[in-house]
């Protein structure tokens, strides 16, 4: 990890460290701002003492980042429009860089101080595309390309349909609950199990299945939220040492032939294809990478990587250059996938075309990885207690029953965990609400419409207000620092 120091002046350095503090420093405050969440209900029904409940917490969201993967951190990093991404090792992008994290955790705090659950991922994503957006404005560029909008279409859409998913099910799972067993203790609440039967802790299986389930919450959140982080973090990384973090130094001999057999076959794809590629994507030559530069760029990464076996046997500034190329070409691949006409041949070799074109440049380092969750995880520990609050207590007009916890938070886990899988950006807060609403309205406790305004009120401002934050803090950067 120091090894990251070494070659750097002084400033840059200092710069370096309190970059990715900043990162770490908005996972912290996910920490407490999001994954309280996770054991918000397991704290709320007894089941569990606080301190057990956070410690396991933090525990399993460490397993969730060091298992989950990094189909999600790179759905976020990708956000931002390929030219722009291609320029983050200068001055601009470092502005970019502090902007969208500046702006959102000024929102997180805001709303984290309110008790208010609102959604880090929606304020994440919020600043990303201020920055695009603010990017084009700068240019003179059109806000259309300001933004990678087949990827942020496709976010709008997991953070849309999960909440829907994962209320429907939990309403599902309590009301088969309610039929099998309509008589159980579990559809009472803590304060009514004391007060009948003198007892505050759940039945055993209700007590088991909450537990099981809050772990789950941990676990899914730390493979979903956890690398959003982790992607925040490459990003800086590639930003201020790119000697080191362009590309993975650490690539075996046969990823990298992987990845040379891979831009020959794009280059032989898209001259068999190359009139209706043409067709879609007409050479417009205001943009750095467009599929019509395919076998150039291909060309161009063969010469680089050369007969090289170890990206760490290349100079600095070709490390660079192989990036740059590799990024476009994957690029290219997807533009490609979405031409029509394409056959399904061609369209089954672009899937593993891209697969080898970005596991060099879509990777993170072990620290890293770790460091996001060790933040997440302390996090947890600290700022629990007022979500747990809203989320126990202030969403329906009744206390949760246990069931309800069951069935939101089972429920829940699989909703966020299927999401992980298929790398899309999920907000736990939004579907954890959602799923105790959802079994609110099964058990007929009614909801509190004024919490649910104030938290539908927040997810509405979130966006745009994340947005114009970024917007600014990169407008007025680009002005002083560039």
């Amino acid at each position: 990890m120091l090894e990251l120091l070494s070659g750097l002046d002084t400033l840059l350095a200092i710069t370096l460290v309190l970059s990715i503090t900043f990162v770490l420093a908005f996972e912290f405050i996910n920490g407490f701002h999001d994954t309280a969440n996770a054991v918000a209900t397991v704290i709320y029904t007894q089941s569990m003492k606080p301190e057990t409940a956070v410690l396991l917490s933090g525990f399993f969201n460490f397993l969730g980042v060091f298992f989950g993967g990094l189909a999600v951190a790179y759905a976020i990093v990708n956000l931002i429009p390929t030219d722009l991404l291609l320029n983050i090792n200068s001055a601009q992008g470092m502005v970019m860089v502090f902007a969208l994290l500046t702006s959102a955790i000024v929102w997180n705090l805001g709303t984290w101080y309110f008790g208010i659950p609102a959604s880090s991922s929606h304020t994440l994503i919020g600043a990303i595309l201020g920055v695009g957006i603010g990017n084009a404005l700068l240019t003179g560029d059109s806000i259309v390309n300001g933004i990678n909008w087949s990827k942020a279409i496709d976010v709008f859409l997991s953070l849309f349909l999960s909440p829907l998913f994962g209320a429907g099910l939990a309403g599902l799972m309590l009301f088969t609950l309610m039929k099998v067993r309509p008589l159980s203790n579990i559809h009472k609440s803590p304060f009514q199990r004391q007060q009948i039967e003198g007892r505050k802790h759940p039945p055993f299986w209700a007590r088991f299945m909450l537990i099981v389930s809050s772990m789950g919450m941990s676990f899914t959140h730390g493979s979903n939220d956890g690398q959003k982080g982790v992607g925040l973090v490459m990003l800086v990384l590639i930003a201020l040492a790119p000697a080191h973090f362009v590309v993975n130094l650490e690539a075996e001999p046969i990823q990298i032939e992987h990845t040379k057999i891979a831009a020959i076959q794009l280059k032989e794809l898209y001259q068999r294809n190359q009139v209706i590629i043409d067709l879609k994507y007409p050479v417009k030559g205001n943009h750095q990478c467009e599929p019509s530069k395919i076998v150039e760029e291909a060309g161009a990464l063969l010469s680089a990587i050369g007969d090289a076996k170890s990206f760490q046997t290349l100079p600095e500034a070709q490390r660079w250059n192989v990036r740059t190329q590799l990024i476009c070409l994957a690029d290219g691949a997807k533009k490609i996938s979405k031409v029509p006409g394409i056959n399904d041949v061609d369209l089954k070799q672009l899937k593993g075309i891209q697969k080898d074109l970005t596991q060099t440049t879509e990777y993170a380092p072990t620290w890293v990885i770790v460091a996001v969750a060790l933040a997440i995880g302390l996090g947890t520990m600290v700022g629990w207690k007022r979500v747990v609050n809203t989320v126990g207590e202030k969403i329906g007009k009744k206390d949760m029953t246990y069931a309800q916890g069951m069935a939101a938070q089972t429920m829940s886990a699989l909703s966020i965990g299927l999401a992980s899988v298929i790398g899309a950006p999920v907000s736990t807060t939004q579907i954890l609400s959602s799923a105790v609403a959802g079994t609110m309205v099964v058990n007929r406790s009614g909801v509190q419409l004024s919490t649910i305004k104030t938290i539908l009120t927040t997810w509405v401002l979130t966006l745009p207000v994340s947005m114009g934050l970024a917007i600014s803090l990169y407008y007025v950067g680009v002005k002083l620092f560039v």
